[in-house]
Parts: structure tokens; sequence; C-alpha cells
């Protein structure tokens, strides 16, 4: 019995000092202390490290989560490289609700420097967990209330992928051309696209691959299919096959799994990709993929944490940057199209092409020459900015978030989904 007690003692001291270890050395501490005042307190090798949390909505099934998951792996080596000491973690699976909060307060709790959250959905959450550890670095991928929720430390972030996507427009242009000819045909130019929601995010995204399109083919017209989801296979494959009954020629997406590319390759229809190459798994379909690389925005931030530096509001990644990135060209694609899409991304980088020339486009039949945008985001999308200027729409220059919701002539929406 004595012995027993003598166990039990020692197991009751261990877990005491377990749970000290956690207070002093797993959380972040005081949190009367801003992030600045936290790191600027730290010498030698802690001054140099930095602990990185990423919430993904759903796991590296899919393309969209698998694309935040694998940018950290890069840039922990890049970090790790320059001399800095690198910890990560990831809770995949995050729903948007309650549990995003649960999430980035374990992770808070865990020591955690700047915890990432990839999903819209997820961004209240992350601001009231920001609101409660102010030693912490929060970021948000596709939000749009960092530079009106008057949060210190809490921060958006996306990319000008517009340009990608309308990089991605031009090798499908090509490719229609290739299949059917220079002077391509009506019947022949119309393309499909896989759409999640009516969200601002996938309108800009799907305009502009449009508008590349539209450069290489005059008269291309588009169907635009949504299925409500972020990631649903089989939804995702039942609209491109619907889209390809229609008649359309060629499929691109803005959706987060194998459906599409895989019923492309099933029909022998040219596909663009978001995210990832298909090659491997769609060799013949695979024409093209971009996605938002966001690696260069990991190692900003860590860096500017690291030198206790001002971090961005809205962080907007560029072509410039690397944080658009056009993945290589699949065996479907056009003879020649490198050459065509390094020229046009040079004029994209240099301001002489701009994707969302209001020259290009026209709505009901008129041209564009004022829009007010919800760029200071409210329950009622109420407009707010004046976002066209010298005949261009100014996308992602008001905050980082996409505000293009424009219904350009051409584009044929088959059903809502928000």
């Amino acid at each position: 019995m004595k012995n027993m007690k003598k166990i039990l003692a020692i197991v009751l001291v261990v877990a005491i000092v377990a749970s000290l270890s956690v207070a002093f050395f797993g959380c972040n501490g005081d949190k009367s202390q801003t992030w600045q005042e936290r790191r600027s307190a730290l010498e030698g090798d802690a001054a140099k490290t930095i602990k990185i949390g990423l919430i993904t909505l759903h796991d590296s099934s899919s393309t969209y989560d698998k694309n935040f998951i694998d940018a950290l792996d890069v840039a922990k080596a890049n970090l790790t490289k320059a001399g800095y000491i690198v910890e990560t973690v990831v809770k995949s699976g995050i729903d948007e609700s309650e549990e995003c909060y649960n999430a980035a307060s374990d992770l808070a709790d865990a020591g955690c420097d700047m915890i990432m959250a990839d999903s819209f959905g997820h961004e209240d959450y992350m601001i009231k967990a920001a609101k409660d550890y102010p030693e912490v670095v929060f970021c948000h991928a596709t939000g749009t209330k960092a530079h009106t929720a008057n949060v210190p430390n809490f921060f958006n972030a996306f990319a000008s992928i517009y340009e990608g996507r309308y990089l991605a427009g031009v090798a499908a242009g090509l490719k229609l051309k290739e299949l059917y000819g220079e002077n391509v045909s009506a019947e022949n130019s119309v393309i499909g696209y896989v759409g999640a929601f009516t969200y601002a995010e996938v309108i800009s995204g799907y305009t502009s691959f449009y508008l590349g399109v539209k450069s290489q083919v005059e008269n291309a017209t588009m169907k635009v299919q949504f299925t409500g989801s972020w990631y649903d296979p089989q939804k995702e494959k039942e609209a491109a096959v619907s889209l390809i009954n229609s008649g359309c020629k060629l499929i691109s997406q803005h959706a987060d799994s194998m459906g599409a590319p895989t019923a492309c390759k099933e029909n022998n229809v040219p596909n663009i990709t978001y995210n990832i190459s298909t090659e491997s798994e769609c060799a013949g379909s695979y024409v093209i993929a971009t996605r938002i690389n966001w690696a260069p925005y990991y190692e900003y931030v860590a860096k500017n944490i690291i030198d206790v530096k001002e971090i961005k509001k809205d962080f907007v990644g560029t072509l410039n940057d690397s944080s658009v990135e056009i993945l290589a060209l699949g065996s479907a694609a056009a003879e020649g199209t490198q050459a065509v899409l390094n020229d046009v991304k040079a004029k994209l980088i240099s301001g002489e092409l701009k994707v969302f020339d209001t020259s290009k486009f026209t709505v009901d039949g008129a041209a564009v020459t004022s829009y007010m945008a919800d760029v200071d985001s409210d329950a009622e999308f109420t407009p707010d900015t004046e976002v066209v200027s010298n005949g261009v729409f100014l996308e992602s220059v008001k905050r980082s978030a996409p505000y293009f919701d424009l219904k350009i002539d051409g584009i044929t929406l088959i059903n809502q989904k928000f």
C-alpha cells in the first residue's frame, strides 16, 4: 500500500510539473503584451525561433488545402535554410464554426507565434481568437475584414490570382485554336466553368479566365455551373459532365477536388485546373494550372514577426514575387503556348496589360465607367468604394480579397449557389 501511495505521489508531482511547463513554456504567456512587445523581449536562439500554426478546412485530399499545407513545408525549409529555427503545426478538417476558434486557441496555447486559417468562413472566429490572444499574430486567407476590424494582430492576405487565371485563359484560347483552327466558330468556342459559390472570389476568377480566352478567341462564350460547395468530388464531376454535354469544348474550375479533371479525362475534353497539375492523372486532357503560392506570405510574416516589423493589413501577392504561379504546361497544351504566356506575363508585370481593362468587356451591352464595390464588407453587401479608375477595374487594390462581382456579357450562369 505504501508503494502505491508513493507511485500516486510521483504521478501527481509529474502532472503538476507538466502543467506548469505548459503554463510557462507551451503558451505565449502575458496576454497584456502585444506580439511586438513579446518578441522584442526575446534573446539568443529564442529571438530567431518561430512556431507557425495552420488551420485548414479540409485535409490534403482537397487541392485547395493541400496547396496551403505544401506551401508551409516550403516556407519552413526556406526559413530554416536562412538560419531561423522553425516549428510548424497543422490542424486539418476544421469547420467554419466555433471549432475554428477552439483550434486557433489551442495553437496559441501551444506556443504558436503565427496562426493562419485558409477558408473564408474562418474569419470571424480568427478575429475572436486574435482579440483573446494579442501576443499572437493571426492571419487569414481570402478574408475581408482586417482593414476595418481594428484588431492590431489580425491580418488578411490574398494574391492577384486573377492574373494567373487570365494567363490560364490565354492557354485555353490557344488550345481551342489548335483544335478548331485559327478562326474558331461560335459553336466550338463555348467553354465551361465549374464554380463553388457566387462569391466575388469565384466571379473574379472565372471572369479573368474568360477574358484570357477571349483575348485569343474573340467570339468565345462561357457557361458557369455552381456546386454550392468548395469540395464535393461528385457534384464537381457531375457539373463538368453537364457542361460537356451542353456543348462546352473545354472546362476550367474553381472547386477543390479531382471531380472536374476526372470528367474531362473520361470525356477527352481539355481541362484547366486550379492549385495543382493533374498531368500525372489526366495526361492528354490537362492543359495548364494556376495557383496562389502561399510560401512567400508565410515567409514574409514570419520574418516580420522575428524582426518586429510592421505587417501589412492586406497583403497582395503578385506574379512578380512568385505568389501567383503558372504551373508547368501539360501534354495537352497547344504548341507555342509557353512563348505566348511569357510575353503576356511580362506585360502583366510591367502594367502594360490590365486584366480588367473596361474596354475589353461590357455589362448588359454597356461599357463600365464607374462601379461602387462592397469593399468594407458588411452583411448587406453595401456598395461603398469606387473601384474603376482610368478605364480599369482596380481588383485587389482597395483590399486584398477580390471584390469584382460584375456579371459581364458572354458569360451565362447555369444556376445560382451562394
